[in-house]
Order: C-alpha cells, then structure tokens, then sequence
C-alpha cells in the first residue's frame, strides 16, 4: 500500500474529525462519543504554528496527528490527537507520523515531545514506548508521556 504525509489542508477538516470519532469509538468500546467541539480545528490551520499531518492513500485522508507547539516552563511539541482509520493500521503509519512531528520539534530546537494516551490503549502505549516515550506520570485514566530530544 502507498501512501504519503503531508501537512493537513481545511478541506481536510470533516475527515480528521471522523477519524477522531473512530479514534475514540476504538478507545472506549463505545459508538457514543463526543466529537470535537465547533471551532476546536481552526488553530491548526492558521498557520501560528500548530498543524496537523495526515498520511492520504488513494487520495483520502487515512490517519492525522496534530501537533501543537507549547512555550511554558519548558519548551515542548504536544501531540494531541493520533489517529489511523482500522483498516490501515499495523502499516507504519503512526509510526512515520510521530517522526515527522520529530523532525519538525528537531528544527525548531524543541527540547522534548510530550502526549498523553489512555491507559486502557495499550497497543498506542507500546507504539510510543517502542518510539522512546517513558511515562512521566498517571493522570487518572490516562499517562503523560514524554521523549527527550537532547
């Protein structure tokens, strides 16, 4: 199977939204979940420096990470939501997602990627910790992890 990373267009909106209903139907077992909220998106297509990626295949969008840029305390790339369509995952897809958002934290000199998952998805636990994510720490039903880039 082909398939390509690019940087997400609004066009792409309606399909990084139902990729993030399937995300969490996957997630919780459950059909009932709760999209995103209206207007949630816009920030990463505004070009202030938070984006989204998405892998297309055959002209359809099949996965996206979005990625956000945080100045606190520390300086760190937040991966926000992850999402790969069923049918496409165990292709590397995440995978090459994630080092894409490596590459570009590498540029700008981001000392460190942090994301959170779900603790009951542990098949994305073991991806992130294959990846070189540790857990930093438990938040109720979720782990804050975290990959040091120097």
């Amino acid at each position: 199977m082909e398939w390509k990373i690019r940087k997400a267009k609004k066009e792409d909106e309606n399909r990084i939204k139902e990729l993030f209903l399937e995300m969490l139907q996957a997630i919780y077992h459950r059909q009932d979940v709760c999209g995103y909220k209206d207007g949630y998106l816009d920030k990463f297509f505004e070009n202030r420096g938070d984006f989204i990626c998405v892998a297309e295949a055959n002209g359809s969008v099949i996965a996206y990470l979005s990625i956000e840029v945080h100045h606190e305390s520390e300086d760190f790339i937040y991966l926000d939501d992850l999402s790969v369509s069923e049918q496409y995952r165990s292709n590397g897809i995440g995978t090459e997602l994630i080092k894409t958002a490596q590459k570009f934290a590498e540029e700008i000199a981001m000392p460190a990627i942090a994301l959170h998952a779900e603790k009951a998805n542990t098949g994305a636990i073991r991806l992130y910790q294959r990846l070189g994510f540790s857990v930093l720490s438990e938040e109720n039903t979720r782990l804050l992890m975290i990959k040091r880039l120097r």
